[in-house]
């Protein structure tokens, strides 16, 4: 039997409802895609709060370095059409 601790990292996400975004809920390890499904289901939706359920195996997530901020994102700030400065909002709007 395979020790716990060699099992696969898997990240859980999960749809609360229909037409909204997946949330992530979490990590699990387990074997494989079938047992990581398993046991989202039964970590994260014991009270039948998903309609949808992914797992993605960690080591395939693909992530930015939070000090890359700069060479990512600092491009868009030169692009001011992409700001919503141009108009003022009406007073039915003030909490925006």
């Amino acid at each position: 039997m395979t020790d716990k601790k060699d099992y696969q990292l898997w990240e859980v996400f999960i749809r609360s409802n229909r037409g909204i975004d997946h949330k992530h809920a979490g990590s699990l390890r387990a074997s494989d895609a079938e047992m990581a499904m398993q046991n989202a289901r039964d970590l994260y939706t014991r009270r039948m709060e998903g309609v949808s359920i992914w797992v993605v195996p960690s080591s395939q997530i693909v992530a930015s370095d939070p000090d890359d901020k700069s060479v990512l994102f600092d491009p868009s700030g030169d692009k001011i059409y992409r700001h919503p400065t141009f108009y003022k909002l009406p007073k039915e709007l003030e909490h925006m």
